[in-house]
């Protein structure tokens, strides 16, 4: 594995047809939500970040790729019920490099599991806590954040190494 995550890498093990819906909460400007929306070419994709310049970004990155099917919208996701998306509404929920900016990964963890249908999937990817490189923040352990989405009725399908400075889980709702 490399020492950085590859975004398409990681969603071909994720086993997704094109016309599933999901949802990439702290999106940013795109890294994984762009080539999910190819991937997902029938479905919708739902980017929500905190911050509008990394929005703004997205939009421009998918309008000059004739990406057609992402909404993005502002929102705080450690509020309940935050994505406004419906109960049970998408196949996926991408967290990528998200947890360690936020106080309580909990009301996060609630909202992807709230928006999943039955049997779906949550893809967790974060900063290992001893990673000595990038960015600041309160990085958790893998286990963890497990133990939060296993609360939240998730089951563990797979943990796994995405690279040198991060772990990843991907969960079943």
């Amino acid at each position: 594995m490399n020492n950085f995550i590859e975004p398409n890498q990681i969603l071909n093990m994720l086993q997704l047809n094109p016309g599933m819906d999901a949802a990439e909460f702290g999106c940013g400007s795109g890294s994984f939500t762009i080539p999910l929306a190819q991937k997902l070419s029938e479905g919708q994709v739902y980017g929500f970040d905190i911050q509008e310049e990394p929005l703004s970004a997205l939009k421009g990155e998918a309008s000059l790729k004739n990406i057609n099917n992402i909404t993005t919208r502002r929102t705080n996701l450690e509020q309940p019920k935050s994505s406004n998306l419906p109960m049970q509404s998408v196949d996926l929920v991408l967290i990528i490099n998200m947890l360690f900016q936020v106080e309580k990964e909990e009301p996060v963890i609630n909202e992807a599991k709230r928006v999943l249908k039955d049997g779906g999937k949550c893809l967790i990817i974060d900063w290992h806590p001893n990673a000595n490189l990038g960015p600041k923040g309160d990085r958790e352990t893998a286990d963890f954040i497990k133990d939060l989405a296993e609360e939240a009725g998730f089951t563990t399908e797979k943990q796994f190494n995405p690279g040198n400075y991060h772990w990843g889980l991907i969960l079943q709702a």
